[in-house]
């Protein structure tokens, strides 16, 4: 018999592919890796500087030694100077280089690169500047393994860079809803810096404080010192936070007041009008304060969804929506130019009249967005007007979270990798990951897998993996332990909110305050009963999942915001199955029927006060709103929660009344004639 040999190639690549199976996901995932077969103990090591450390080295090695204790329970000391001992050894080539910069560049070559390597003998971490340094720390964090004395790296050589140059979230701190915390903000910097992110998009309409605007949302808004301190702690973790203000439309924060409201488009509007001369006065306030308060190169101007413009220009004498966009365009962006700021502005209003991309201020860098790829999955739309002039840009997903109970991942997650290829092949300079907060009811925390997704996408090279992304996130953030039941727990998750979806449409926060009764909805709830129980089953499920992590040791700043929606949805599935059962119960009443039989048929199902379906929505409803208020208050300020707390307020109302209804109902009827429809005993119309 003759035996055949693998070539040498074949037999590197199958042992390089069988170790690196042997080993949890990196994510970003590095540009090259390569495992060997030994490890390196962590007992012992400490950590040194091979190149004279900046402030921001420190930084990073702090940053690592207090990871390593958090993650292992070991101590590894920060030395000042060279010992015989195994080290992990920071070794940064460049400048300090902490932030990007107009023009930067990705690749091998890039600022932010940086090379890893771990043998038995130590640790040897280089990089081009503090930024790489502190990236390859966050890589360095994900390779430990074991606790205690049992602690180790493994054997690995990494070669790392980003794929694109600026990787970037956007959220809304406090403007379409609820009011992030200064310590919520750095919160989601830590977050974000674990995987690499350098630019975090500060969105405000009117909710940064400044100096002569008593009026503006004196309640609601971050006041100086607060964002100075959220830059510097951005700065610290190498993410630039950059303004990201509202300078023509989604200003009905100011126009509300009625000092200003003659300076927009329409009355009590939302839109500037441009016409106005004392508009670009106070502009040249806004851009002067904003300019001096941000150190960030960037500024993102808005000027995204300005519908009015048409209306605008028809009660203008020689105005068209292009000039007026033009007119405000051209002035913001040369104040900030003049401030030496690199303008960025959305590109919708762009696309939708074209005549504006001809004549856009020089050096704008446009920013296409669009939240799903359907039906343009390679957005040309968006993307093809910018590219046929040659248009700087960077693309704009969002995290669907903005009117869904809980988000939708699997329209996120495909938004990002289809917006993101198509950038790729548009050469975009990067990408900003929204979060946005529409419905005032978001619990924001539940949107991190989602901002992880868009935040380690524009790293790596490599295609993401959608369906192994919850494993591989929840081996990344939560204790061994809790992790496989931390990814079930999205997983089931993610599946129950789009369940729902099938019944109630995409926007589920908004649907479920809708009442039940009304003859279209019960139609359309009877085509769908198992789309609502297969939503209140993945909902418990996931609860389950959630509550075995919990006692595995996964609390975190998430748990109870991913608890919330699991027991929400589970809310909105019994709701409306409740509905279309009572409805049932109803239908199947004798048309004439005894009082007794009426009492059998509808008491102790309907609507007693012990059990039944009203007294079980009542109950599930007052319970949660307990619970979501709480979570609210651990990443919110107490601004619109209270407008968000009505709406519970209502449903809980909604059940009790119509409890009585039923109740008065029953007692009152004397029996042998025909009730009413459920429609006219609900107030529901017919």
């Amino acid at each position: 018999m003759k035996v055949k040999f693998l070539p040498a190639v074949f037999l590197f690549c199958y042992a390089a592919s069988r170790l690196e199976a042997q080993h949890k996901k990196l994510l970003p995932e590095p540009q090259k890796i390569q495992y060997g077969e030994r490890r390196l103990a962590i007992e012992g090591l400490g950590i040194r500087f091979a190149s004279p450390p900046s402030s921001e080295d420190r930084f990073t090695a702090a940053t690592l030694s207090r990871a390593l204790e958090e993650q292992t329970g070991i101590q590894v000391p920060i030395w000042e100077s060279d010992t015989p001992h195994p080290a992990i050894v920071l070794t940064r080539t460049g400048d300090v280089d902490p932030l990007p910069i107009p023009n930067e560049h990705p690749g091998p070559e890039s600022r932010e690169s940086y090379d890893l390597k771990i043998t038995p003998e130590g640790v040897q971490l280089s990089g081009r500047s503090s930024a790489a340094l502190y990236y390859g720390v966050q890589t360095l964090r994900q390779l430990t393994n074991g606790e205690g004395r049992a602690a180790f790296f493994p054997e690995v050589m990494i070669e790392d860079w980003p794929a694109l140059a600026y990787r970037g979230t956007l959220v809304d701190t406090g403007s379409e809803g609820p009011m992030c915390t200064e310590a919520e903000i750095e919160r989601q910097l830590d977050f974000l810096a674990r995987w690499k992110a350098n630019q975090y998009y500060f969105y405000s309409e009117a909710s940064i404080e400044l100096d002569g605007y008593t009026l503006l949302n004196p309640n609601a808004r971050f006041t100086k010192d607060q964002i100075r301190r959220i830059i510097a702690y951005g700065r610290e973790r190498h993410i630039d936070v950059i303004p990201a203000v509202e300078m023509y439309g989604h200003l009905h924060d100011l126009f509300r007041i009625e000092k200003y409201s003659d300076l927009a488009d329409f009355p009590h509007g939302g839109e500037f009008n441009p016409a106005n001369p004392r508009v670009k006065a106070l502009l040249t306030d806004w851009v002067s304060q904003l300019a001096a308060l941000f150190p960030s190169p960037f500024v993102d101007i808005g000027f995204d969804e300005t519908w009015t413009i048409q209306k605008a220009a028809q009660s203008g004498e020689a105005s068209t929506p292009v000039q007026l966009f033009l007119q405000q365009l051209n002035t913001v962006a040369n104040l900030f130019q003049a401030r030496g700021k690199h303008v960025m502005a959305y590109a919708d209003i762009m696309v939708k009249f074209p005549g504006i991309i001809s004549k856009l201020p020089p050096g704008l860098i446009a920013v296409p967005w669009f939240y799903e790829a359907a039906p343009d999955p390679e957005y040309k739309h968006w993307l093809q007007p910018l590219i046929a002039k040659a248009v700087p840009h960077i693309v704009a997903s969002s995290v669907h979270s903005w009117n869904e109970i809980v988000p939708d991942y699997d329209t996120t997650f495909m938004n990002i990798d289809t917006l993101l290829a198509a950038g790729r092949k548009s050469h975009a300079l990067g990408l900003m990951n929204t979060v946005w907060t529409d419905d005032a009811q978001v619990l924001m925390r539940q949107s991190w897998p989602g901002m992880a997704y868009g935040a380690i996408a524009p790293w790596q090279s490599a295609p993401m993996q959608p369906g192994e992304f919850f494993a591989d996130y929840a081996r990344a953030m939560y204790p061994p332990a809790a992790a496989p039941e931390m990814a079930q727990a999205l997983t089931a998750l993610n599946r129950a909110e789009v369940s729902l979806q099938k019944v109630l449409g995409q926007s589920t926060m908004t649907a479920i305050w809708n009442h039940p009764f009304d003859a279209s909805t019960l139609t359309h709830l009877a085509a769908n009963p198992e789309s609502l129980r297969k939503c209140r089953i993945l909902a418990e499920e996931a609860q389950e999942h959630l509550y075995r992590a919990r006692s595995a040791g996964g609390g975190s700043a998430a748990l109870d915001n991913f608890l919330v929606g699991a027991q929400l949805l589970d809310y909105a599935g019994m709701k409306y199955l409740y509905a279309l059962e009572i409805s049932d119960a109803w239908a199947k009443l004798p048309k004439a029927p005894t009082k007794e039989t009426l009492t059998d048929a509808v008491s102790f199902g309907i609507y007693n006060s012990g059990h039944s379906r009203l007294a079980d929505l009542m109950d599930a409803i007052s319970q949660l709103k307990e619970s979501y208020r709480r979570a609210w208050l651990n990443q919110y300020t107490d601004y619109r929660l209270y407008s968000a707390l009505g709406r519970w307020n209502a449903e809980y109302e909604y059940w009790r009344s119509l409890q009585v209804r039923f109740r008065d109902f029953v007692d009152s009827f004397r029996g042998g004639e025909a009730p009413p429809s459920l429609q006219n005993l609900t107030g529901s119309g017919h």
